[in-house]
């Protein structure tokens, strides 16, 4: 077999190219294990979306829920078990890719119960726990950056686990998120961990920034508002790379307000064992048919960084994507003058990425509540 040469060349171009997807049958077959020899993957996202989808259809779960009704398990007990096999098995199948890259890739991850996203503590809770169960050391722990989940970054980083915070939206909340996951590796390096097995990602959502903010300036309707339509997303991430450029790859400094050191200087303080937590651009399937079906991929591309992608998009970028290594590195003034006319046609930023983060919570509890029902109706006609 040999690799697509569109995707290799976006992965020769600094970007891990990972499947935002999981199911028992793509893991069964052998299409898991082929997509890395054929299409770049290095590592695997899913969401509770993703394993709704699988588990309410096909058959490729009933001999294993029909077993745990057996037992007498219950639907919360039935959805982790299921969940976790997946999960692991997917590790599994990465595991050489995740040795190979020194653990930087061959990574597959899970989220902790959406229900749980304003709730720390038990967030915490049960990201030890899902650690634990899966048992595999190449799993992220997926916490959203909500506000009650950023101390919860913090802590879960603290215990040695990795994790890919999820649902970020603004650059503001993922400087945030940054300062939470320096303090986790400042904490988990006082606690005697071993730094360069703990590893992190931030999930920067991408085409849910112009799904929400193009409809606004539709609603505003001015010439100069329709010509920023399908700019923000892009801005956003690319925005949002400065940042880490900013905290990873900056010179050390001290913040002139409060004297304390800023990010740069944090993480070079840490030392030698720490890994950089990568931008992950999510989101990455295109929503409004007008605009190309791979943008949020070929002008994504910048070294250290993931592209997790529907398999759709996927197979679009290996028909016919190129990557634009000049789509992000240089691009801040550009960017940010983006957000500036935004604002002067009347776009209330704060409000949306408000809307936004209360939406991508809201959509995974709901698609959790809907695996639920689904799960009770099969362990019903088990039992």
């Amino acid at each position: 077999m040999s690799q697509n040469p569109n995707l290799a060349a976006l992965h020769a171009a600094g970007v891990s190219v990972w499947l935002d997807d999981l199911s028992r049958d793509l893991i069964k077959s052998g299409a898991l294990a082929e997509l890395t020899q054929t299409k770049s993957v290095t590592g695997v996202t899913t969401n509770p979306s993703i394993f709704q989808a699988a588990l309410s259809k096909g058959d490729a779960y009933n001999d294993q829920v029909a077993e745990l009704a057996q037992r007498g398990a219950d639907v919360d007990a039935t959805i982790r078990t299921v969940t976790t096999d997946d999960v692991r098995e997917a590790c599994d199948i990465l595991a050489p890719i995740y040795e190979q890259t020194g653990g930087v890739d061959g990574r597959v991850s899970i989220e902790v119960d959406p229900r749980l996203a304003h709730d720390t503590e038990q967030t915490v809770v049960q990201a030890v726990e899902l650690w634990k169960i899966v048992d595999r050391p190449n799993v992220l722990i997926k916490i959203p950056a909500t506000l009650e989940g950023l101390p919860a970054i913090t802590r879960v980083l603290a215990e040695g686990i990795s994790v890919n915070v999820t649902l970020i939206f603004s650059v503001e909340r993922y400087q945030a998120v940054i300062d939470a996951f320096l303090a986790g590796i400042e904490e988990a390096k006082k606690a005697g961990h071993d730094l360069s097995r703990i590893h992190s990602v931030a999930s920067f959502f991408v085409s849910r920034v112009d799904t929400e903010i193009d409809a606004r300036l539709d609603k505003i309707g001015s010439d100069e508002a329709k010509a920023l339509k399908g700019k923000a997303g892009l801005a956003n991430a690319r925005l949002a790379y400065v940042a880490y450029e900013e905290a990873f790859n900056g010179t050390d400094g001290v913040r002139p307000e409060d004297g304390t050191k800023d990010s740069a200087a944090r993480f070079h303080a840490i030392g030698s064992g720490a890994t950089k937590q990568r931008p992950l651009w999510a989101s990455t399937g295109v929503k409004n048919p007008d605009y190309p079906d791979t943008l949020y991929v070929a002008d994504l591309v910048a070294p250290n960084t993931v592209n997790t992608m529907p398999g759709k998009t996927m197979d679009a970028f290996a028909d016919h994507g190129t990557p634009d290594a000049a789509s992000i590195v240089g691009k801040g003034n550009e960017s940010a003058a983006v957000f500036g006319a935004l604002e002067q046609v009347g776009i209330d930023l704060t409000d949306v990425f408000k809307v936004l983060e209360d939406e991508g919570v809201e959509k995974f509890e709901k698609a959790w509540l809907e695996l639920i029902d689904a799960t009770a109706e099969q362990l019903k006609a088990q039992a």
